[in-house]
């Protein structure tokens, strides 16, 4: 029987593979400088985390969960997000009780039942930090600078940062009961989806993808309208360190972001290449107040932004397929015969122990073979290992960009091979 790959999935290796993981290693590294330290959190968790936390009026609670009874007659949801999983793992832990803010990032696969698109899966991964305790606008500007500089120095050459603010609670309440009256002649010829968002959560009716519906939508009362003057002020001041930081951004008045959970300030990163090709939002998050204490703990505010690897992956490649790691070795061992085969194995143990990437095959392959195999692997050098070798201790140590070969004994190995390798990475770097 051939299994098929299932669908809204992918499978990554080599290049693509290794991209990924850089992506989370660097995204990982400049979090790191901003404070963050890494946290970790389970796959799955109690259905109800998701229902109460990111809300039954969003399309990934109503449509695009993957849940499940257990065997213990529990249900379960595999995380479509990973935020309210990291305030539930706050909450179990009392990690609360340290000093503030609590500030850690993250990056785990997620799963949402949508129509799989370009860039888009239902299994992907996620990169996030969230700053959790402190109600700071310099929190939030912060968040926003992080997200924004992190995706420059990736090597994107301009970033479109698009921001809103859905003001405190009661510039919600105020604005809820404008739409609901806006919206209320218009709602028998909307979507099924605007029908249920008009009875669970209007705001989430700024976010309708229907054509039709984004006609209505275009003429609705604005937020800025029914601010109050605290989420006014509120606003204003993150703009103005975003003015002071030379960081553009754009100013949508229906962004709403996909989750209940947020209030203020709310943003999204979107990048379109010169081929005019845009996978949606890169990555966006916002600020949130209840959430911790919808989760069972104390009532601390919180402010987060997160990452979608693939698409980010994509649209890098997009932009320069040849800025994209390829998998390489060091060294490529090339054996004459069975007893050179045997000698190689224990030599190339020797050198992986000094921290070179080594590798041969253990197949009985002439040497044009063997050296074309280690031109395909990407091999900087071939060591030559034969009789004569063995016999002398030295070895052929062929430089596989330049051609050039020298022989070199078994005690000056490890620092020939570093020297020249040091000068490669150096050129390169040129």
């Amino acid at each position: 029987m051939a299994y098929q790959l299932q669908r809204g999935t992918y499978d990554a290796w080599g290049s693509d593979a290794m991209n990924l993981k850089k992506l989370e290693e660097t995204l990982s590294a400049i979090a790191s400088t901003f404070g963050y330290v890494p946290i970790k959190i389970p796959t799955y968790e109690q259905t109800e985390l998701f229902t109460r936390s990111v809300g039954e009026s969003s399309d990934i609670v109503s449509k695009e969960m993957f849940s499940f009874m257990d065997k213990g007659g529990r249900n379960i949801t595999l995380r479509p997000e990973m935020t309210a999983g990291v305030m539930r793992a706050i909450v179990t832990n009392k990690l609360y009780v340290n000093d503030l803010p609590l500030k850690y990032f993250y990056c785990g696969n997620v799963f949402r039942y949508e129509r799989p698109q370009a860039g888009r899966y239902r299994e992907f991964s996620q990169f996030g930090i969230e700053c959790v305790g402190v109600n700071s606008y310099y929190s939030d500007a912060e968040t926003i600078v992080f997200g924004y500089n992190a995706l420059l120095m990736l090597g994107f050459p301009k970033i479109i940062l698009k921001i809103n603010t859905i003001g405190d609670q009661q510039s919600r309440d105020n604005y809820k009961v404008a739409l609901k009256e806006y919206f209320k002649p218009y709602l028998e010829s909307m979507c099924d989806d605007c029908k249920r968002r008009y009875e669970t959560n209007v705001l989430r009716i700024l976010d309708c993808k229907s054509p039709e519906d984004q006609k209505i939508v275009a003429n609705a009362p604005k937020i800025q309208d029914y601010l109050t003057d605290e989420a006014k002020e509120y606003f204003q001041k993150v703009l103005d360190i975003l003015n002071e930081f030379q960081i553009e951004y754009e100013i949508d008045d229906n962004l709403v972001r996909g989750l209940d959970y947020y209030s203020e300030v709310v943003f999204e990163y979107h990048f379109i290449s010169e081929n005019g090709v845009n996978l949606g939002a890169l990555g966006g998050g916002g600020h949130y107040d209840n959430l911790l204490k919808e989760v069972g703990g104390p009532s601390l505010s919180s402010v987060g932004l997160a990452f979608g690897l693939e698409r980010v992956n994509a649209l890098l490649k997009e932009l320069d397929p040849c800025c994209y790691e390829k998998p390489s070795l060091d060294v490529f061992m090339v054996h004459m015969d069975e007893k050179s085969k045997e000698h190689a194995f224990y030599l190339a143990s020797d050198l992986r122990s000094a921290g070179f990437i080594v590798d041969m095959t253990f197949e009985n392959k002439k040497m044009g073979a063997q050296f074309n195999i280690a031109t395909r692997k990407n091999a900087s050098f071939a060591i030559i290992v034969g009789e004569q070798e063995i016999a002398n201790h030295t070895y052929g140590v062929k430089n596989l960009k330049t051609q050039v070969q020298e022989n070199v004994s078994y005690e000056d190995l490890v620092d020939y091979l570093d020297n020249h390798l040091e000068e490669e990475d150096h050129h390169h770097e040129e």
